[in-house]
C-alpha cells in the first residue's frame, strides 16, 4: 500500500477522501492546503502544510503519490503543473470508486477521478486530471480530454467529445456525437443538440450559447 497525499481539503477532497478510502489501495497521510492551517483537519486527516512543503514532506511521510482534489478544471491543472515541477518523483494516482463502472477498452488518464454511480462505457479515453462526478455517464467511444469535468448526473452519448478544461454541469445531457470545444460550460440542466464552440458558455434545452468564455474565468 502506497503513501500519498491529497492536494485541497475542500468538499472535493472529501469525496476523494472517500474514495481512496474504499478503494484501499493507498494510506493517506494528510493533506496539503496553503489556505489553511497546518493540523487543521477534513475527514479525521491533518493538513500538513502547503504546496511549497511538499519536498519536505515527501521525505518525511516516504510519499509516492498524491491527487490533486480540486474541482474547478484550471485551477486543478495550476496546482497540478506546479506540483510535478516541486517534486517530479511524485505519481499522480487516479481515485476510482469501487461503485464506478468502467467498460472493456476504456482508459483512464493519471490523476483523474471517477465517482460512485459514474459509468464511462466501452473504448472511452478519460485524459489526466479529468473528474466524473457522482451518476455521470460517458457513453461509448466517448473522449474526455485532460482537465476536463462531468458535474453529477450529466449524461453523454455516444461518440462524443468534451474539450480541456471543459465543464458540463449538473444533469445536463449531450446528444450522440456532440462536440464541446475546449474551456467551455454547458450550463446545469442544458439539453446540447449541436456541437459548442470553444470558449463558449451555453444554457438552456435545447442549449444556446450566451456568452463568450476566458478561459479561467469561475465556474464553481
Amino acid at each position: 500500500m502506497s503513501h500519498i497525499v491529497i492536494v485541497g481539503s475542500g468538499g472535493h477532497a472529501k469525496v476523494v477522501i472517500d474514495i481512496v478510502e474504499q478503494e484501499g489501495k493507498h494510506s493517506i497521510a494528510g493533506l496539503v492546503d496553503a489556505y489553511r492551517n497546518v493540523g487543521e483537519r477534513t475527514l479525521d486527516y491533518p493538513v500538513l502544510g502547503g504546496e511549497a512543503d511538499l519536498p519536505r514532506l515527501v521525505a518525511e511521510h516516504d510519499l509516492q503519490g498524491t491527487i490533486i482534489a480540486i474541482g474547478d478544471n484550471v485551477v486543478r491543472s495550476k496546482v497540478a503543473a506546479k506540483v510535478g515541477a516541486l517534486c517530479p518523483q511524485l505519481q499522480f494516482m487516479n481515485a476510482i470508486h469501487p461503485r464506478a463502472t468502467i467498460g472493456r477498452g476504456t482508459t483512464v488518464g493519471a490523476g483523474s477521478v471517477v465517482m460512485a454511480g459514474a459509468v464511462v462505457n466501452p473504448d472511452c479515453r478519460v485524459g489526466q486530471f479529468c473528474i466524473l462526478n457522482t451518476n455521470s455517464s460517458l457513453d461509448h467511444d466517448s473522449v474526455m480530454d485532460e482537465f476536463s469535468s462531468l458535474a453529477p448526473g450529466a449524461i453523454t452519448g455516444g461518440n462524443c467529445r468534451i474539450g480541456a478544461y471543459s465543464a458540463i454541469s449538473i444533469g445536463a445531457v449531450l446528444r450522440h456525437g456532440i462536440n464541446v470545444g475546449e474551456h467551455s460550460i454547458v450550463g446545469a440542466g442544458a439539453t446540447v443538440l449541436r456541437d459548442v464552440e470553444p470558449y463558449s458558455v451555453v444554457y438552456g434545452s435545447p442549449a444556446r450559447k450566451v456568452r463568450d468564455r476566458v478561459a479561467g474565468a469561475r465556474y464553481l
